[in-house]
């Protein structure tokens, strides 16, 4: 305790208490004090009561009672206390007091009069006319040199008057440490003998108890002489929140003044936004701030002297916000879902994901990728609920909640069903059939085993119905409804019955005049197309590719002309009654079996031809069925002797889809729409899609995996084309009109095309020859069936290229003057090896160009062996070595006559092919999936037919034409090029004179087995020696083969690939994008789209080539099916295939499965001396 009042002290030094800590309690009333100093009771922490009443104090300092902290009780009241805004800081001393009631203070105002008496306490700014300050002059920025003396201006205006406090770079300045600075009166700061330390950013800041203000920033620059930039404030990397304001301070000096400017990342100019500014000191100032704002940003400071720089970043802290947001799902049991789930913030945020606000159950079907997106497989049923997706950063989270709906698997249920009809013939009938299920069901519909595909003659509803249009007998038989979903399928099945009522048609009046008039113009047509053909050299690549196809045997040619003149007899026919059509909604179609009765449709048959030529089998010599194949393929399935024949229709997957039902091809008319789009020409398919100039070797296979694919097509398959180039109308020929009479059906080339500039219309094509009938198989010909083309070959993997596939073809090739079973041949070279007989008659495809040689085609057992260099090398390596096996047989058997011989070896050579095309080929082709696609040989089966389907001959089995080089190559005994070099494709194409002339075989195989071939890649398909150079001639339009192979596929009536995605069990593509898992490349799902506009009228073989192949294979997944459903019936429907037991002994079959086609090279090369055990396989040479 102090007791110092009524003492007349009248002040107090600061220091008067000074190590009295432990005082508690000062009384100094009733005194004289006058003024307290600042500091006078800091010493005092412990100071409880102080006692200053009664006293003459009129002005307190700010702090007078700071540091007071156990402070109970203070009394100033009765004193002479002047209550002006000085005395504020008191007011809120007490205030505070006040309300705290730790303390009790009483203080009172003496002046000004208007408050006379009131408790300090309640005094309020207001009352007091307190004002802070506000700046009435600012400082300017100075430029001064050493020595000279600055003063920057600082002028203010409050009450109380403010007090002047100068800054420099954000710093006080000390007045008291530098006795060159000085502050006037006025609030002037004044800097004598300036120095380089001086330079920087100055700014003035007035203060009073009401507030403070500062002015603006500016700069003093200090030179001596002109100076290069030097930064006064570097920026300074700086967080910020989303929608904040921010800025980046930077400022330099140097002499000029440097000019500031900013940029943003990789020095790039800052964006037109009114957000951003640059202070006038230099800085960057962003309201409002966007993630996007985030980055790095480089101010720069340049002058005349100099350019510098400094970076810095902002980074802007925010709250995740969802950008890809998940939906509500409803999927199946078993099925896999994703929900996706993204967001963006600062820091990144982490997706969590919970179910029912619980953890994820902890099993491998529950996971989480990186990009946020959570991921069930094999949904069970217990895995509906509620989901939530949480993104969290430290600034905060977001959460959005989705539901799962798992519905039980539910195999399709019939709701509608089919039964039995009879309907009268040429009406339109509909067969009811729905399906439910859960996935919802596909309805398809099978006729007698096949397909139906959508058409001019079928049409499937959205809920299943089938609708076939212009009812005929050849309609008549069981129709199956399949309905199948991922669960299972089920089927229901009715009998269609078709009454043909024997009353007249309207056609029958016309019949004879029709079949007169079809006879003359087809062989008319047919003449004129002989005479131009077989009288001169070939002058166009349309008169190659005429004579490269037309059939050798006069049978095929008469069966082909046959087929011609019944077709046409039709059409002449429904010329004459045109008056009479039955016109559908399109207007481009009639009812054909409304057209003709029954009687005289057999008289058109009878007339034509197509009666005359029907085959009668006779498989009744057993001792040689048994044993060998016949030639043309009839009696090796004994309970069907022509499945896979010569000479019959291909087999058909799907049903056909022609325009009217019959025989108009898709797209004939190019005004007509498919699914409301009309069809793309196939040129501009072909170089938009896939022509290439740019190819990517293959770095496992060699150029001899292409070679043997093209041999053993030339074993199974050839389309007999029609006999005329000229159309059966009035004769002229099909280049020079362009249109699509009969038989003409022309590549128009599209109005940008290249080749529009050479004045080209359009490409050569003509259509395949149809089958008489088409299909039919009755004595009587009663109806008439959709056009079918015909298969010149067999069927069976029966070296057929080598032999022929008929008794004439065959005969032509054999060498039966020596009785010795072998085959012809021809000129024998140095090496002792001879080559192909030649084939005798007229002119041929070989002697296109009389400046190049005048040496005829080789005669083979496939009228193609001459297409190419590469092909008719290994034609020759296989004649060679059926004559090598019949020498040694003779040797072995000399008691064997020539036919036994023969046809031992011919068994020989057909089961050596069989070994290399399934166990050395195959594989490469269709890697492990496909072979377990294509399954284990289970021995013969004689409910499969081997027939070669339409599809795989016009379409999926030419995926070998992407696999082409543009060159041959032809290497010597060293693995070099020989002296004549590399052959480009369109220089190899009937040229047998450059095997005689330049040096044989061999080299063209080296090239084969030696070099790697061309990888199948989806963007680059057919190159453009297939192209744009095929067949090529001097000053002639050459041939487009990718164009020819969609053509051919309408021709032959073949259902776009969407159709065969669903036979092969793949998603329905109801857009383009649907395809993105069989065809990922966006490009050329686009490029699809521009030229079908609906995913349901993509041809079959475009949309086969660009599918993604499937690991470890050649071929997409819609190609993989196709192709392992036609060797497997190739196989397992072949009697007399090599591994059925019986056909050879066990120790045959030991030596044919050592087979290889190296050894086939080694043994009937002309020197090949090195090879690598697989010539498919990529080696490296010498070897």
């Amino acid at each position: 305790f102090s007791y110092l009042y009524k003492n007349e002290i009248q002040s107090i030094d600061r220091q008067a208490f000074k190590g009295l800590a432990s005082l508690e309690q000062l009384y100094l009333h009733f005194n004289q004090i006058e003024t307290l100093e600042p500091e006078s009771f800091t010493h005092l922490p412990k100071l409880e009561r102080l006692f200053l009443h009664n006293n003459r104090i009129a002005h307190l300092i700010p702090g007078t009672f700071s540091h007071l902290e156990s402070m109970k009780r203070l009394r100033l009241d009765s004193n002479a206390l002047h209550c002006d805004c000085e005395i504020l800081w008191l007011a809120e001393l007490l205030k505070t007091y006040a309300e705290s009631g730790n303390a009790q203070a009483a203080a009172t105002c003496e002046y000004p009069r208007r408050i006379q008496g009131r408790s300090v306490a309640t005094i309020t700014p207001e009352e007091l006319n307190c004002e802070r300050p506000r700046i009435t002059s600012e400082p300017q920025d100075v430029d001064v040199t050493s020595g000279n003396t600055v003063y920057f201006t600082c002028r203010a205006e409050g009450n109380p008057k403010p007090e002047i406090i100068w800054l420099r770079n954000n710093n006080e300045l000390s007045m008291k440490e530098d006795s060159r600075l000085n502050l006037l009166d006025d609030g002037t700061l004044m800097i004598q003998n300036t120095q380089e330390t001086d330079q920087g950013i100055y700014q003035c800041m007035a203060k009073n108890v009401a507030g403070e203000v500062k002015t603006q920033e500016v700069t003093l620059r200090y030179f001596e002489s002109p100076a290069r930039p030097s930064f006064v404030i570097h920026p300074q990397n700086t967080e910020v929140l989303v929608g904040e304001s921010v800025t980046l301070e930077c400022s330099a000096t140097g002499h000029p003044q440097p000019r500031i400017t900013w940029t943003k990342g990789d020095r790039t100019p800052l964006p037109s936004d009114p957000r951003i500014t640059i202070t006038p000191s230099g800085g960057l100032y962003i309201q409002n701030v966007k993630q996007e704002d985030s980055g790095e940003y480089t101010c720069f400071a340049t002058n005349s002297i100099d350019n510098i720089h400094a970076t810095a970043y902002i980074i802007v802290q925010a709250l995740p916000q969802f950008t890809v947001t998940p939906q509500d799902k409803t999927v199946i049991e078993g099925q896999t879902v994703d929900f996706p789930c993204e967001a963006q913030g600062y820091p990144q945020p982490v997706i969590a994901w919970t179910k029912g606000g619980g953890q994820l159950s902890v099993d491998r079907r529950h996971l989480v990728l990186s990009s946020g997106t959570l991921r069930i497989s094999r949904v069970a049923l217990h895995d509906q609920g509620q989901y939530e997706c949480q993104a969290v950063n430290i600034i905060g989270s977001q959460r959005i909640v989705v539901y799962l709906t798992v519905q039980p698997r539910v195999t399709p249920v019939f709701a509608s069903v089919p039964s039995d009809m009879t309907v009268e013939v040429g009406t339109n009938v509909q067969i009811p059939c729905s399906a439910q299920g859960e996935p919802e069901p596909v309805i398809t519909w099978n006729k007698d085993g096949v397909q139906v595909t959508e058409s001019g003659k079928f049409h499937v509803s959205p809920e299943g119905f089938l609708t076939i249009r212009d009812v005929g007998t050849a309609d008549e038989g069981r129709y199956e409804c399949v309905a199948r979903n991922t669960i299972g399928y089920s089927s229901v099945s009715m009998v269609l019955t078709v009454n043909v009522p024997n009353v007249s048609r309207n056609g029958d009046p016309f019949v004879q005049t029709s079949i007169v008039e079809a006879i003359a113009t087809v062989d008319r047509a047919i003449n004129s197309t002989r005479t131009h053909l077989f009288d001169s050299r070939p002058r166009s690549p349309n008169d190659l590719l005429a004579l490269f196809r037309y059939p050798r045997d006069p049978y095929t040619v008469e069966q082909a002309r046959a087929g011609e003149i019944f077709e046409r007899t039709l059409q002449l026919i429904q010329d004459h009654v045109q008056d009479g059509l039955m016109v559908d909604l399109n207007g481009t179609s009639y009812h054909y079996n409304d057209l003709v009765s029954p009687q005289y449709l057999n008289l058109i048959a009878n007339l034509s031809g197509c009666t005359a030529h029907r085959r009668v089998n006779n498989c009744s010599d057993m001792c040689f069925h048994q044993k060998y194949r016949t030639h043309d393929g009839t009696c090796n399935n004994l309970q069907h002797p022509m499945w896979g024949a010569s000479l019959t229709a291909f087999e058909r997957l799907l049903k056909s889809v022609y325009e009217n039902g019959f025989n108009l091809p898709r797209g004939i008319e190019p005004k007509r729409l498919s699914n409301g789009y009309s069809l793309p020409m196939p040129r501009l398919v072909s170089t938009t899609l896939i022509g290439t100039e740019t190819i990517t070797p293959d770095d496992q296979y060699t150029h001899m995996l292409m070679q043997w694919g093209q041999f053993l097509d030339h074993d199974l398959d050839l389309t007999v084309a029609a006999l005329s180039e000229a159309r059966f109308s009035d004769g002229q020929h099909c280049s020079s009109v362009c249109t699509n009479d009969p038989p003409c059906f022309s590549i128009m080339i599209p109005p940008n095309d290249p080749r529009v500039r050479n004045g080209a219309r359009c490409m050569f094509f003509v259509r395949s020859s149809p089958v008489c009938g088409s299909g039919m198989t009755s004595l009587l010909m009663n109806s008439v069936y959709p056009r079918e083309q015909i298969n010149q070959l067999t069927s069976y993997i029966d070296a057929s290229n080598v032999y022929g596939s008929s008794d004439h073809e065959a005969l032509e090739i054999r060498d039966l003057a020596s009785q010795r079973g072998l085959l012809r041949q021809g000129i024998v070279q140095r090496s002792g090896k001879p080559l192909l007989p030649f084939a005798t008659g007229p002119p041929t495809e070989c002697m296109k160009d009389e400046n190049e040689s005048p040496i005829p085609c080789f005669l083979a057992g496939d009228q193609r062996s001459n297409e190419q260099l590469g092909l008719t090398s290994i034609h020759t390596l296989w004649f060679r070595e059926h004559n090598r096996i019949a020498t040694e047989l003779l040797k072995l058997n000399p008691h064997w006559d020539g036919d036994t011989i023969y046809h031992e070896t011919r068994k020989i050579v057909g089961a050596e092919m069989q070994h290399i095309t399934f166990s050395h080929w195959l594989p490469k082709i269709f890697g492990e999936v496909g072979m377990k696609m294509l399954g284990e040989y289970k021995g013969y089966d004689p409910s499969v037919n081997s027939g070669i389907t339409n599809e795989f001959a016009t379409a999926a089995f030419r995926f070998g034409h992407t696999l082409i080089n543009p060159f041959l190559y032809r290497l010597d005994e060293n693995f070099e090029p020989i002296p004549q070099g590399h052959l480009p494709l369109h220089k190899a194409f009937f040229s047998p004179f450059r095997i005689v002339n330049e040096g044989g075989i061999d080299p063209l195989l080296r090239g084969l087995f030696g070099v790697a071939g061309k990888m199948r890649v989806p963007s680059q398909l057919l190159n453009t020696e297939l192209t744009e150079r095929l067949f090529s001639m001097a000053r002639t339009v050459a041939l487009d083969l990718a164009a020819m192979n969609i053509q051919r596929g309408r021709d032959h009536g073949i259902p776009p690939y969407h159709d065969f995605r669903v036979y092969c069990n793949l998603s329905s593509a109801q857009t383009f994008e649907d395809l993105k898992n069989e065809i990922k490349n966006p490009e050329i799902r686009e490029k699809l789209s521009r030229l079908y506009g609906s995913p349901l009228n993509i041809d079959l073989f475009p949309a086969l080539m660009v599918e993604d192949l499937v690991p470890g294979s050649r071929l997409g997944p819609t190609l993989m099916c196709l192709l392992s459903t036609q060797f497997r019936r190739i196989r397992d429907g072949d009697r007399l295939w090599y591994e059925n037991p019986g056909v050879f002994t066990p120790a045959q079959l030991t030596q044919i499965k050592q087979t290889s086609l190296a050894r086939v090279l080694c043994d009937n090369g002309d020197n090949i001396t090195r090879v690598q055990h697989d010539v498919f396989k990529v080696a490296e040479f010498p070897h």
